[in-house]
């Protein structure tokens, strides 16, 4: 249990080089020092922080991306500090990569480079070898064709789009969509109700969904039964989710034409009709800024006025900031705790000009405007008042 009053001025730890972007977001007050041993927040992108000590003033990780594997996020739950990623902010750069080698896989591209490279003869006779070998090459237009997309969050409501406006057919799965990526879905895809109806009807299937106990190896030799013959998988999300041993033999036996996957590794290298990507997903300019910044605003939205925006581990909870004291609570999720935190507030004769609560799980995040102007001398008495209620996790004066 513990407690902490903002400062004036904010420290924020760097883990990793980030876009200058992401800075020009913070003002004056803020200081950034990569040595700090005790900040307010810490930006990073692919950094491992499971070994890490970082002190207990930490209220806030932001990671420059979507995914958090390399954060203890259990961990730093029970201390009450919040983590932040950044959703959205490479889903045009992933989905430009996708259709970029769905095109280029369809009509074999990747190989026809590699076979013409080996091509050693006199400059004036290259032109004749290459058309003499061209042939074992040809691939198939993707026009007409059918896609599948797991996955409808950011990246695959993008890809989904643009594939019909490539004249494909485009059939989506996604059993937890949310109202804001269904309001930017075309209504010209399709809704598959199982994943077995994708599988069985696609000609490519692209997979955006995060890896899960449920989602870990979902690619496997009974699902490629199901699927089309010479089927493309194209993995832009996490190698976990294909069984290698399994999908090696569906490449062998042709059951899958080829898999193209941003996440190679030693036995993915020694397959045939694989199609590795060094991890590009994510790796252009513009995306490495939009992250930045994205990270950079929701740090200091929430160390400002407590609100949160695209946390994995607090609920997403939002109370427009009036310059009021505030207080911002997160403890457990048990009965009468709003009244016990209300309780102590009308025993120092404090008004409550608005208030919010969100739950999310084992946890609950509580904000609390008062009305009235709190005296300095007031405040660590009521945050020891506060302190004393069972289950407060953190709680924290602004």
């Amino acid at each position: 249990m513990t407690s902490a009053i903002l400062e004036k001025v904010y420290t924020i730890k760097t883990l990793n080089d980030l876009s200058k972007s992401g800075f020009n977001v913070f003002s004056d007050n803020y200081k950034f020092d990569n040595e700090i041993d005790n900040p307010d927040a810490i930006l990073l992108r692919s950094f491992n922080m499971h070994d890490g000590d970082f002190g207990d003033a930490l209220k806030a990780i932001a990671r420059a991306g979507a995914g958090v594997n390399n954060i203890p996020v259990d961990k730093f739950t029970e201390k009450g500090v919040v983590v932040f990623n950044t959703p959205g902010a490479n889903a045009n750069a992933v989905k430009e990569l996708v259709l970029t080698t769905l095109m280029a896989s369809s009509r074999n591209l990747f190989a026809g480079i590699e076979w013409t490279k080996t091509l050693t003869a006199d400059g004036e006779k290259v032109p004749k070898l290459v058309e003499a070998g061209k042939k074992q090459f040809v691939g198939k237009e993707i026009k007409g064709k059918t896609l599948g997309v797991i996955g409808l969050g950011a990246v695959g409501a993008l890809v989904a789009n643009d594939a019909l406006n490539l004249d494909m057919n485009v059939i989506g799965f996604d059993p937890f969509m949310s109202v804001d990526t269904a309001w930017n879905l075309s209504s010209n895809v399709q809704r598959a109700i199982t994943l077995e109806e994708l599988y069985a009807n696609c000609d490519f299937i692209t997979v955006h969904v995060p890896f899960t106990d449920e989602t870990g190896g979902m690619f496997n030799e009974d699902i490629f039964k199901i699927m089309k013959p010479g089927v493309h998988i194209l993995n832009f999300s996490r190698g976990e989710l294909v069984n290698e041993k399994d999908i090696e033999v569906a490449l062998k036996e042709g059951k899958v034409g080829k898999y193209i996957t941003d996440f190679p590794n030693e036995n993915i290298l020694n397959m045939e009709n694989v199609i590795p990507i060094p991890h590009l997903g994510a790796s252009t300019k513009e995306s490495e800024e939009n992250c930045a910044i994205m990270a950079a605003r929701q740090i200091k939205d929430f160390l400002e006025t407590g609100n949160i925006k695209n946390s994995v581990n607090f609920p997403r909870i939002a109370l427009p900031y009036s310059g009021k004291r505030r207080l911002t609570v997160f403890h457990k999720n048990v009965p009468n705790m709003v009244g016990q935190i209300t309780l102590v507030l009308s025993e120092f004769n404090l008004n409550i000009a608005d208030m919010v609560n969100r739950s999310r799980g084992e946890y609950a995040y509580t904000m609390v405007d008062i009305e009235d102007n709190v005296n300095g001398d007031v405040i660590p008495s009521l945050e020891e008042k506060v302190n004393q209620i069972p289950g407060i996790v953190i709680l924290r004066i602004i």
